[in-house]
């Protein structure tokens, strides 16, 4: 392997971190350290919880700042900042442009370029765990970071209609808007459930609604139905209440596992130069449990 921005495995030290709130519980952490271990190199990964730091959202700039100040290589940005890092960074890569969200940040030679891994790792995780589902018509719950990403990665994957539903209609409306200069006029918006699931072959959610801090469904569960496919990009708890419901009514699932690890293994490269062992990255994943 040639680590294309640190010279050789002996002599590197990786420092990075996950920028966020409520993230104590992430496995990221111990997915990149114990991959950086497994390459043979020093590998460091910081939790910046804003939640545990008492931090407000404006003390995100600070954060970037100290973060360069203390040669980190980059960070990974998580719940609610995946938007809001934008206007602090010199440079998105096309991908991050297009989609409108960043969740790695590499820092290196006094510049800050923001990536989306969220898309690729997203997609990745459906072909394996979805394979043939009906991409006729789709209803996707969020429109923040992750659910433009997800989004973006879904009509990539050929779905021929997609219904965003959000309670904020402006946030929705924009996103919409942003899918359709690029895929055309396929992307629609709603903020009621029942409109947005009518008609529909599957359901995406990218809410934190299901998390354990967010406890619940992003929908009245009566609204789903045995034919439904149903995706989750929520990995903590592994199953949420939405996939319980859902599989108990005999629908094809995809848990958040996988796009969890997929955006790790590409973030891990971007900070490194390195590809990771992706069947390894997921064995970590499992060891972080």
């Amino acid at each position: 392997m040639e680590a294309r921005r640190f010279g050789s495995a002996a002599t590197r030290q990786v420092i990075v971190g996950l920028v966020g709130r409520g993230i104590q519980a992430s496995r990221t952490p111990r997915m990149h350290e114990l991959e950086g271990q497994r390459i043979g190199f020093p590998y460091a990964y910081e939790l910046i919880d804003f939640d545990a730091l008492g931090l407000d959202d404006s003390d995100l700039p600070d954060i970037l700042e100290l973060a360069q100040a203390l040669g980190f290589v980059g960070l990974n940005v998580t719940y609610p900042f995946k938007q809001a890092v934008i206007p602090l960074l010199e440079h998105l890569s096309p991908e991050a442009d297009g989609i409108g969200a960043v969740n790695t940040v590499v820092l290196g030679q006094g510049q800050r370029v923001g990536h989306n891994t969220d898309a690729w790792g997203f997609a990745e995780s459906f072909r394996e765990g979805l394979p043939g589902v009906d991409l006729g018509h789709v209803a996707q719950f969020g429109a923040g970071g992750a659910g433009a990403a997800v989004s973006h990665a879904l009509l990539t994957l050929g779905v021929e209609r997609l219904t965003i539903c959000d309670t904020e209609a402006d946030r929705a409306q924009t996103l919409a808007q942003r899918l359709s200069q690029r895929f055309g006029d396929i992307v629609s918006f709603r903020t009621d459930s029942s409109g947005a699931l009518a008609g529909v072959a599957g359901i995406v959610n990218t809410t934190p609604v299901g998390m354990d801090k967010f406890p619940g469904l992003p929908f009245d569960a009566r609204l789903l139905q045995p034919d439904l496919w149903v995706a989750e990009v929520i990995y903590f708890p592994p199953e949420t209440a939405l996939l319980q419901q859902a599989r108990a009514l005999g629908c094809r699932t995809l848990a958040g596992m996988g796009m969890a690890v997929y955006q790790a293994v590409k973030a891990f490269e971007l900070f490194t130069g390195i590809a990771p062992d992706r069947s390894a990255m997921t064995a970590h994943f499992h060891a972080a449990a």
